[in-house]
């Protein structure tokens, strides 16, 4: 059917929504690229303990020190949960220094230790000094709640 000059197209009242489609699959690649390089972190084997969770105040922003089963120390800021202990290797002794600096400038900031299941309870006791040392004094330990699912009776 031929239009005259007078005729007007009608409006189309449907939504192509292929474009959009085609834009939400591409987002979703990238996101599903890029999300492996944001969880950065240290694998540690937390020990399990039956305890609470901390209250929302105490958990903003606090240093973790992160010990590895082969004893490496790891430095970040963070929430406990969400940490995977990530952030920068450090030395025994470079640890006592940022700590006494840390607890200079920020000395109500909450401290976590996260330490692996195999490490030594010895090892854990000397970061431990080396932070009360640095004048750091409440120190939280790190754990992984108990799965009731594998507890016997």
């Amino acid at each position: 059917m031929i239009r005259g000059r007078g005729q007007r197209r009608r409006p189309m009242s449907e939504i192509n929504v292929v474009p959009y489609i085609d834009v939400m699959l591409v987002l979703l690649v990238i996101f599903m690229a890029t999300a492996p390089l944001l969880m950065q972190g240290v694998e540690i084997a937390l020990p399990q303990a039956d305890n609470t969770p901390l209250p929302k105040a105490q958990q903003e922003d606090p240093l973790i020190v992160s010990v590895r089963a082969d004893a490496s120390i790891w430095v970040n800021f963070g929430s406990p949960e969400a940490a995977t202990g990530g952030g920068t290797r450090i030395s025994a002794g470079a640890l006592g220094e940022q700590a006494a600096q840390i607890a200079r400038t920020r000395p109500d900031l909450p401290v976590f230790v996260r330490a692996d299941t195999a490490l030594p309870y010895g090892r854990v006791i000397e970061v431990m000094s080396i932070l009360q040392r640095a004048g750091i004094a409440d120190v939280g330990l790190v754990t992984d709640p108990v799965d009731l699912s594998r507890v016997e009776e």
